[in-house]
């Protein structure tokens, strides 16, 4: 059973910087893709990042690129995402997820970006 659980959420002042966490369970994390999306109040799903299986390559929404990064540590089989200059505009519920989608997803991490 798949199983992903997202931390590190939290508020933060505009210009901060997270790192979220997924820890993940249930399945061969080293052998997938793996994403972040997330969903701002009254918002759809937006992508954010998605990062090859062996964690060497990524790619990023326009919206984040240059200040969110994307990694994995497929020993300990955890999702990370470092996110630096937060702006109100990032306030969201953020996930973790096994597709660009987020069809499969945790029950996300919430960061509100506020002074």
């Amino acid at each position: 059973q798949v199983r992903l659980v997202e931390s590190g959420g939290g508020l933060v002042q505009p210009g901060g910087s997270l790192r979220l966490s997924c820890a993940t369970s249930g399945f061969a994390f080293r052998n997938f893709r793996m994403s972040w999306v997330r969903q701002a109040p009254g918002k759809g799903l937006e992508w954010l990042a998605t990062i090859d299986r062996g964690g060497y390559n990524a790619a990023y929404a326009d919206s984040v690129k240059g200040r969110f990064t994307i990694f994995k540590d497929n020993v300990e089989n955890i999702l990370y995402l470092q996110m630096s200059n937060l702006n109100p505009e990032d306030t969201a519920l953020y996930y973790c997820a096994t597709d660009e989608r987020g069809d499969q997803r945790g029950q996300g991490t919430q960061v509100t970006v506020s002074s």
